[in-house]
């Protein structure tokens, strides 16, 4: 599809690194990056191919389409559509990445016409987009969380707000510099482990998932849906079983990153109250990524955020120490998981925009 200097096409995502259409897959990847450091001016968030192609391979549980722009054959945008399996399913998560020197030239315009198509011929009628927002000067639209807000003269603001969404949550990125003082994190364990008593017990692995809590961690991962703070979005349910939880952790185990898991036991129940992932990558100089962290409702009150979190720390100092930093990204109004990692060191680095359509 031809507009005026550039073209739109679907990419068809590689089976496995090098296999047709892997250089595509990297000029994608080399644009989410880029996007992604300017609108956060670092680039600890930087994935790469390798990283990012077990999700696109997840077909069967998140089903997603990848559009790129091209100027002079040069990927210089992308755009990503992603749904659910269930043919009611009624949202669709979209995405749209545009190098800062390619924006202003009808292309970001282009690429959500196509997204927004998908979404309709496919009876997606809901459409959410995340899109990180600079701080600027000037006016601000507030999130009717009552937490945070955005600026409202930013260029994706205006286009947000053109194309009829509506903001409806704010989120924080947050960084923590490596390393973190070892009585430092002793003292905040010990707090939560005091706090907590005796009915609770930490466990920690490294990838798969240890049969013993395969369904629990199916329920946690459900739950991670649908507990936590979601605003106005209305985040649908997505719905983990015992083989979802097999092959995922397969999937990612072949990849080149580590995650690190700890989870908190009921110790009456026998059954797992949270958890909380740290995906860690093989080279030393890049920084690992707090993945989801969840307690569920019933439990909590008992500091098990806390303890969950160092107990992750602790166990990265100890077996894969070196990296310069953790990123992570929480909800405005999640107060009591931001207080925590503020206790721990994590300071922000930008904000982005819920939206809703």
């Amino acid at each position: 599809m031809t507009i005026e200097h550039f073209t739109v096409g679907e990419l068809a995502v590689p089976a496995a690194p090098g296999a047709e259409g892997w250089g595509d897959f990297r000029a994608a990847t080399t644009v989410r990056n880029a996007v992604e450091a300017a609108a956060y001016g670092t680039d600890e968030l930087a994935l790469s191919a390798e990283e990012l192609l077990p999700y696109w391979l997840n077909q069967e549980y998140a089903p997603a389409r990848m559009l790129v722009a091209r100027v002079g054959g040069e990927i210089v945008a992308r755009g990503v559509y992603e749904t659910r399996p269930e043919a009611s399913a009624d949202v669709a998560w979209l995405a749209l990445e545009v190098l800062p020197a390619f924006r202003r030239r009808g292309i970001g315009t282009a690429l959500a016409d196509r997204l927004e198509s998908i979404a309709a011929e496919e009876g997606r009628v809901r459409a959410l987009v995340y899109a990180a927002s600079r701080e600027a000067p000037g006016e601000r639209l507030p999130s009717p969380t009552g937490f945070g807000s955005v600026p409202l003269a930013n260029p994706e603001v205006r286009f947000l707000l053109a194309r009829g969404y509506t903001l409806e949550q704010v989120e924080r990125g947050s960084r923590l510099p490596l390393p973190v003082d070892e009585g430092e994190l002793a003292r905040h364990f010990d707090g939560a482990a005091t706090a907590s008593g005796p009915d609770y017990a930490v466990h920690r692995w490294a990838d798969r998932t240890p049969e013993r809590w395969l369904a629990d961690m199916a329920l946690l991962r459900t739950r991670m849906t649908t507990d936590a703070p979601s605003a106005g979005l209305e985040e649908p349910e997505d719905v983990w079983t015992v083989q979802r939880v097999l092959e995922e952790d397969e999937a990612f185990a072949a990849g080149p990153r580590t995650t690190l898991t700890a989870v908190v036991e009921h110790r009456p129940t026998g059954r797992l109250g949270g958890f909380t992932e740290l995906s860690v990558p093989a080279e030393t100089s890049r920084a690992v990524h707090q993945e989801d962290t969840l307690v569920l409702k019933e439990h909590r009150g008992h500091r098990l955020g806390m303890l969950l979190k160092i107990a992750n720390l602790q166990g990265l100092a100890a077996e894969r120490p070196g990296h310069p930093s953790v990123i992570t990204f929480n909800a405005e109004e999640n107060r009591h998981m931001l207080s925590v990692n503020e206790a721990v060191g994590f300071v922000p680095i930008g904000y982005e925009g819920a939206w809703r359509r």
